[in-house]
C-alpha cells in the first residue's frame, strides 16, 4: 500500500474543521469518558481531533446528529493513531454502551430525561507500532548536507518524526547555499506481512547560489538607504536561508520600531548578477502614536499619564515622545500634586550600526514627605547594542533644581505639654553628571512590560555628578540592580511560563559625599515598589531628629534625656535590597504572586537582621496583550511609630520587575 506522510497529517487538520456544527431543536447532552491509550501526548492529539469533545458545549446536536459526529470520529481518530504508527488500529465508540449501528440507538436517545447526560465511550486496541526498515534518498544529495538527515532505521514510522526529517533534509540544503533545494513529502509502503514501512523522500538539490540583487517594497516614508545602510544581507554572499531569516528580524526589531511586518519572497530563478534575488515586502506602522496610562498605589497615590510620538520624523526612524503626567494624587508619602513633563529624541544608527543617540529633557515637580523638588533636567546619551544581550550607554546630564525640606524639628514646651517647630530650608543645586550604564537582558522580550518567564535583566549604573550652589560636592552614586527569572515547569507538573520563580536585588552607594552635603534627590530611600513592598514610599532610612533646647536651671524639668524622631525622612548614602516572588498563572488571563521583600538604608552596607525592614505581600495579575495588570497588597513586618497605615497597595501595568 503507498501513501504519504504529509496526507495523514493533512487530514488530521482537514477534517477537524469538515464536520459542521449541528443545531438541533430538542438536543441530547452528553459526556466523553476519558480517552485512555497510555500514550498522554497521543491522547491529547486524540482529545484536540476529537469533534465529540470540541464541539459537546458549543455545537449541541439532536440523537442523530450525535450519532453521525460519533461515526464521523471513528475515522478522524484513526487517522490521528496511523500519524503515530499505529496501522492496525481499532477504535470502538459506544453511547450508554449502544453500539453506533444498534437500531435502536436513536429511541434510546430520544427517550433520555432532560438534563441528563448520554455517556460516549471511546476505546483504543492500538495493535503493533510500526517501525521504519528501508530509508531512501532519490536523488543526489551533496556531501555537507548528509550528516543532516537524522532519521534511522528501527525508529517508529510517526509521521511527525518522519515529515521533520524531511523538513531538516530541506532547511539544511538551503543554508548552504542550495536555494532551489526541493525535497519532496516522503512516501511510505507498507510490508504486507510484517509492521514495516519504507520510506523514500525525492531530493533535487539544484546548483548552489549566492545572493542575488536585493528589493524592498512597501516602502511609504521610511528611506530605502537606512535599510541598505542597516541590512544584514549583502549580493555576492553565499545564500543561507538563516542569514536571510536574521535580517528579515533585524529590520522588524525595535531598535528601528517602525514596521508592522517584514516578509521575505526568495526569488525562483536567476537574476542578472547570477544570484538568487531576494525581495524584502515592508509594512510600515502607523507614523503617530498616543497613549494613556495610569498607576496607583497607597503610598505614591494615582497618576496619570498621556504620550505622544512620532516613529519617523524625517523618515530615518527617528524618534519623538512626550509625555505629561500628573502625580500625588492622593498618597501618604505626598504632600501635594506634582508632574512629569519629559521630552525626548532619538536617532538611531548614529555613527555606527546599533548605536543611538538621545537628547532629554524633562521638567520635574514632586512634593513629598521627604523634600519638595522642582527641577529642569537636561542630557545627551550615546547608547551602543553590543549584541542581543548587552548594551552600553554614556552620557552627559545637567540638572537644575530647587528643593525644600525639612533640616529638623524643635521641641519646646515641657515634658507635659511639649510644642513642635518645623525648621525648614531651601536649598538650590546645580548638578553636572556623566551617567554611565551596561545593561545585560536575556530575557529575549521586545517590551520591557512584557511578562518575562526566564532569564535575567541585569544592569550597573555609574554617574560621577558635581554638584554647585548649596553643596560644593563631587560624589560617585553606583547602583546594581539584578533580576532573574526560573521557569518552574521542569520541577513542578506545569505548562511551560505558568509557574515562575522571580527574585531581584538591588545594592547602591554614594560615595564622596556625607547624607547631609549630598542633595537629598541624590540619596537613597527604602519603600515602594521598587524597593521594598509594604513599606511608605522613601519610608525606610534614618529620619530627622528632634532637636532639644538646653536643659533650663533647676528647678524647671530637662527634657535632653528625651530620644525621639520626626516624620520626615533624611536619606542615606547606601541601599542594600532584594525580593523573592512566585508567580502563577490561573485558567487564560489570570495570575496570582506572593512575595517577599526585604532591605536596608543606612550610612553603610549592611545585612544585620537587626536592620533589616520586611515587607510580604500578595497580588493578583490580569494579563493582557501589551502586559500584565498588576495588583499588589503588601504589609511591614517592622513598622516605624509613624509609618501611617499598616499595609499597602500597588496597582499598575507590568510586572512588579
Amino acid at each position: 500500500m503507498r501513501f504519504t506522510f504529509r496526507i495523514i497529517c493533512g487530514l488530521i487538520a482537514m477534517l477537524a474543521v469538515l464536520a459542521a456544527p449541528a443545531w438541533a431543536a430538542d438536543p441530547v447532552s452528553y459526556k466523553v469518558d476519558h480517552f485512555s491509550t497510555g500514550d498522554g501526548s497521543m491522547e491529547a492529539t486524540l482529545r484536540a481531533t476529537s469533534d465529540l469533545v470540541a464541539l459537546r458545549t458549543s455545537a449541541p446536536v439532536s440523537p442523530y446528529a450525535l450519532i453521525a459526529r460519533a461515526r464521523s470520529d471513528t475515522e478522524r481518530l484513526k487517522t490521528v493513531l496511523e500519524s503515530y504508527g499505529y496501522y492496525e488500529s481499532k477504535i470502538t465508540i459506544q453511547i450508554d454502551g449502544m453500539a453506533l449501528n444498534d437500531p435502536g440507538l436513536a429511541d434510546h436517545l430520544n427517550a433520555l430525561p432532560k438534563k441528563h447526560d448520554a455517556h460516549v465511550q471511546v476505546t483504543f486496541k492500538l495493535g503493533t507500532l510500526y517501525h521504519l526498515r528501508n530509508i531512501t534518498i532519490d536523488g543526489e544529495l551533496p556531501a555537507s548536507v548528509q550528516g543532516a538527515f537524522t532519521l534511522k532505521t528501527g525508529a517508529p514510522a510517526v509521521a511527525d518524526t518522519v515529515l521533520a526529517a524531511g523538513a531538516h533534509l530541506q532547511a539544511a540544503l538551503e543554508e548552504q547555499g542550495y536555494a532551489f533545494a526541493k525535497v519532496d513529502p516522503p512516501v511510505a509502503y507498507e510490508d504486507k506481512t510484517q509492521p514495516l514501512l519504507d520510506v523514500t523522500f525525492h531530493v533535487e538539490a539544484g546548483a548552489r547560489v549566492n545572493i542575488g540583487e536585493i528589493h524592498f517594497t512597501g516602502l511609504k516614508r521610511v528611506h530605502e538607504n537606512l535599510l541598505r545602510r542597516r541590512l544584514l544581507l549583502h549580493t555576492g554572499e553565499l545564500f543561507r536561508a538563516s542569514a536571510v531569516e536574521r535580517a528579515r528580524a533585524d529590520l522588524l526589531s525595535p531598535t528601528i520600531g517602525v514596521f508592522a511586518a517584514v516578509s521575505v519572497k526568495v526569488g525562483t530563478a536567476l537574476d542578472e548578477t547570477g544570484g538568487v534575488p531576494i525581495t524584502f515586502e515592508m509594512r510600515e506602522r502607523l507614523r503617530h502614536t498616543f497613549g494613556v496610562s495610569g498607576a496607583y498605589s497607597t503610598d505614591l497615590g494615582g497618576s496619570a499619564t498621556l504620550t505622544w510620538g512620532n516613529r519617523d520624523v524625517f523618515g530615518n526612524a527617528e524618534q519623538f515622545t512626550a509625555s505629561a503626567s500628573i502625580t500625588g494624587l492622593g498618597g501618604s508619602a505626598t504632600n501635594g500634586l506634582g508632574y512629569d513633563l519629559p521630552i525626548k529624541y532619538i536617532l538611531p544608527d548614529f555613527g555606527h550600526r546599533d548605536q543611538s543617540l538621545q537628547f532629554a529633557v524633562e521638567a520635574l515637580k514632586q512634593d513629598l514627605i521627604a523634600y519638595d523638588q522642582t527641577a529642569i533636567k537636561l542630557g545627551v546619551t550615546l547608547s551602543r547594542k553590543l549584541n542581543s544581550r548587552w548594551t552600553v550607554s554614556a552620557g552627559v546630564a545637567a540638572t537644575e533644581e530647587h528643593i525644600n525640606q525639612i533640616t529638623s524639628v524643635t521641641q519646646g514646651g515641657t515634658q507635659t505639654d511639649p510644642t513642635y517647630t518645623d525648621n525648614r530650608s531651601t536649598f538650590d543645586y546645580t548638578l553636572l553628571g556623566l551617567p554611565l550604564i551596561a545593561s545585560y537582558d536575556s530575557t529575549n522580550l521586545a517590551s520591557p512590560l512584557d511578562d518575562p518567564t526566564h532569564g535575567m535583566r541585569d544592569s550597573l549604573t555609574v554617574v560621577p555628578t558635581h554638584a554647585l550652589g548649596h553643596s560644593q560636592a563631587t560624589f560617585l552614586v553606583t547602583t546594581v540592580k539584578a533580576a532573574t527569572y526560573f521557569d518552574l515547569d521542569h520541577l513542578l507538573p506545569t505548562v511551560p511560563g505558568r509557574s515562575v520563580l522571580a527574585a531581584r536585588a538591588l545594592i547602591g552607594s554614594a560615595e564622596g559625599a556625607s547624607d547631609t552635603s549630598l542633595p537629598p534627590d541624590q540619596r537613597f530611600y527604602g519603600g515602594g515598589s521598587a524597593s521594598i513592598r509594604g513599606y511608605p514610599y522613601q519610608s525606610v532610612g534614618p529620619y530627622f531628629p528632634i532637636l532639644y533646647p538646653p536643659c533650663p536651671k533647676p528647678p524647671a524639668p530637662c527634657m535632653q534625656n528625651i530620644v525621639g524622631y520626626t516624620t520626615y525622612p533624611i536619606g542615606s548614602t547606601t541601599i542594600s535590597a532584594g525580593t523573592v516572588e512566585f508567580r502563577q498563572r490561573v485558567a487564560q488571563n489570570f495570575g496570582v504572586a506572593v512575595f517577599v521583600d526585604g532591605g536596608h538604608v543606612g550610612p553603610s552596607l549592611t545585612f544585620s537582621p537587626d536592620n533589616l525592614f520586611v515587607g510580604i505581600g500578595t497580588g493578583v495579575r490580569y494579563y493582557t496583550p501589551i502586559g500584565p495588570i498588576r495588583l499588589d497588597f503588601a504589609v511591614p513586618l517592622k513598622r516605624y511609630d509613624s509609618d501611617p497605615q499598616a499595609f499597602q497597595i500597588y496597582i499598575g501595568l507590568g510586572q512588579a520587575f
